[in-house]
């Protein structure tokens, strides 16, 4: 039963299935704060929050230090520059052109880890899986009504493109050169940090207000965001440290984030239903799922 809780399945899925929980959370803040300061408070809290669990703290620290520049570089990658592009680019498109960006993620992943692995190569079944998945999100997205253009979305096309390329690179990073850290430890400081470098560029972008006498729902929000990215980014980064674990694989279950949160909205928003669009989309991202672990069996 043990061994079932800690497979690379069971994890992965729910790392997934949290990540699909902070949208309504992030709404709610970004009533009262500017996005990228909002999202360096979230990431400094998560980094802390994941402090206690670490054990001989103090040992970690000063090992660590010995590769604070990797340390460095996966904070910039993973945290500051990857939500700042996502907060940046997000706010020029319309968000079901966004969500099907964000929703091409594992494609990107799957090509930055042919470019930088040499045991992670595309195979043609591989990318008809993947694009299987990247159709079922379209489909999703596509279900929305806020698709409308606008002369912003090539700028933010771009933007979001370049977060999904900046988020690849990141997760082939910590697996290609992680494998010698704790995944609590890589967690707790990249975010810390990369926190700190999202509130540091807040102050001439945005320009935020430092007042913190906000309503509870704002800090709530901030607590469940900061909780959601403690237990997630250190599940996916102990993931990625697996040495059977390939980076383009493990990027597939994100296919899943937008099933979730739709199960989540038809169950908490009153005026959310499902619809026949969404079913066929979903539909499509679980054979998707089915083909990407038989081609994993097959190749076992």
């Amino acid at each position: 039963m043990k061994k079932f809780f800690l497979s690379t399945t069971v994890l992965a899925i729910f790392a997934c299935l949290l990540w699909a929980t902070p949208f309504t959370a992030i709404k709610i803040g970004l009533k009262y704060t500017t996005p990228l300061q909002f999202a360096g408070l979230r990431f400094f809290i998560s980094g802390l929050l994941i402090l206690p669990f670490i054990k001989d703290l103090k040992f970690k620290i000063l090992e660590s230090k010995r590769r604070w520049k990797f340390v460095l570089w996966v904070a910039l990658l993973q945290t500051t520059f990857l939500y700042g592009l996502f907060y940046m680019g997000i706010s020029y498109v319309p968000g079901a052109l966004g969500a099907m960006l964000i929703g091409a993620q594992p494609l990107f992943a799957a090509i930055m880890a042919h470019l930088m692995l040499s045991n992670d190569k595309m195979s043609w079944k591989k990318v008809f899986a993947i694009l299987l998945g990247m159709a079922g999100v379209c489909i999703i997205s596509l279900g929305r009504s806020d698709f409308v253009f606008s002369t912003t979305i090539p700028l933010g096309v771009g933007i979001l493109i370049l977060n999904n390329i900046v988020g690849s690179t990141g997760n082939v990073i910590v697996s290609r050169d992680a494998k010698d850290m704790p995944p609590r430890v890589l967690a707790s400081f990249s975010m810390i940090i990369g926190g700190i470098g999202l509130m540091l560029a807040s102050i001439p972008i945005e320009n935020p207000s430092w007042n913190f006498n906000l309503p509870g729902e704002y800090w709530i929000s901030l607590g469940w965001l900061a909780m959601v990215s403690a237990f997630a980014i250190t599940i996916w980064f102990g993931l990625l440290q697996r040495p059977n674990v390939k980076v383009s694989n493990l990027n597939t279950w994100k296919f899943i984030i937008p099933i979730f949160g739709a199960f989540l909205s038809w169950m908490i928003l009153p005026d959310e239903n499902p619809d026949t669009i969404s079913i066929i989309g979903m539909v499509i991202i679980g054979c998707s799922l089915l083909t990407v672990n038989y081609l994993n069996r097959k190749a076992i």
